[in-house]
């Protein structure tokens, strides 16, 4: 994990793979890289834990806003103590690298789990939605929305006992939606940011955001999931916009005739996936209880579990 460093390394002022990076942490090997950051596994030494390096491209280390957003992750991410969500535990500089710190988990993204699988079956997703759903309650409890929910931003974690949960990551968009606050403001009226493959209309529009938009995303990943297939149609990336706006939803039976989906399922989806937030679950435990009632009517209970595991 550790390890001297190549002479690729050395060349690199900027590599810090089998380096020791700001006298803490061991760096073993680059994991992830976005357009703004790069992701590295290390461990800690203080602690003798394995942890994910986040740190700032140099680039943006002098940008404002860059800066703005990354300090707002680490100051959310602090909140964020729940078996489901992937909290930050400290932010960093050091020779003008700016970083933040999170326990590294062991697993797979959700994206290629359901690459890997096609699509998952519809015990297993339930399984998944609930621990999304307890997760995104509780940063939602805090005012935190997390703006950018799709499968690349979800690990599946193994658990001791042989059992696997799911963890929600990455809230480098969330913003805080607390009423009355009062905030500084990281993009302009009307900007649209995130992913816009999992957005919500109201988002797709640039309009302001609660909680019902996470919900909207949030559902939409769940039907990905059990058809391997996007729930609104269209030959181009314009078409299949506006049939998100128009709410033309293609049914669960009509996607995947092959397989045989509840009744109950189909309209749990379709409240979630409403163009209008009033006509969606208000909560993503809402949610979470309601797609899991329909999905086995049995043990639906299981999904009210968050409440003890805080």
């Amino acid at each position: 994990m550790g390890g001297v460093a190549d002479e690729t390394n050395r060349s690199d002022p900027f590599e810090i793979a089998g380096r020791l990076f700001d006298n803490r942490y061991q760096v073993a090997k680059k994991i992830g890289e976005g357009g703004m950051a790069l992701v590295y596994r290390a461990r800690d030494t203080a602690t003798g834990e394995d942890v994910a390096l986040k740190i700032l491209l140099p680039l943006f280390v002098e940008d404002v806003i860059a800066m703005k957003r990354l300090r707002r992750e680490a100051e959310l991410g602090v909140k964020l103590t729940h078996k489901n969500l992937c909290a930050i535990t400290r932010m960093g500089e050091t020779d003008g690298r700016v970083y933040v710190v999170m326990p590294f988990l062991e697993g797979e993204s959700l994206a290629a789990r359901r690459w890997k699988a096609g699509q998952l079956s519809l015990a297993t997703t339930a399984d998944i939605v609930r621990d999304m759903s307890n997760g995104l309650h509780v940063a939602h409890e805090l005012g935190v929305i997390h703006r950018d929910l799709k499968p690349e931003n979800v690990m599946i974690v193994p658990n001791p006992d042989g059992t696997e949960r799911a963890v929600v990551l990455d809230f480098g968009l969330a913003t805080e939606a607390r009423d009355g606050d009062k905030r500084t403001k990281l993009t302009s009226a009307g900007t649209v940011v995130g992913t816009p493959e999992f957005m919500s209309p109201e988002q797709m529009r640039g309009r302001d955001l609660d909680r019902r938009s996470d919900v909207y995303s949030l559902a939409f990943m769940t039907s990905e999931l059990l058809t391997g297939q996007l729930p609104f149609g269209g030959k181009t990336i314009h078409q299949m916009a506006m049939a998100r706006m128009r709410g033309e939803l293609i049914p669960l039976r009509q996607q995947r005739p092959d397989l045989d989906f509840p009744a109950a399922v189909e309209r749990v989806l379709a409240k979630a996936l409403a163009v209008d937030p009033a006509a969606r679950y208000p909560t993503a435990l809402d949610f979470g209880t309601a797609f899991g009632r329909a999905a086995n009517p049995g043990s639906f209970q299981r999904i009210l579990g968050w409440f003890g595991q805080r």
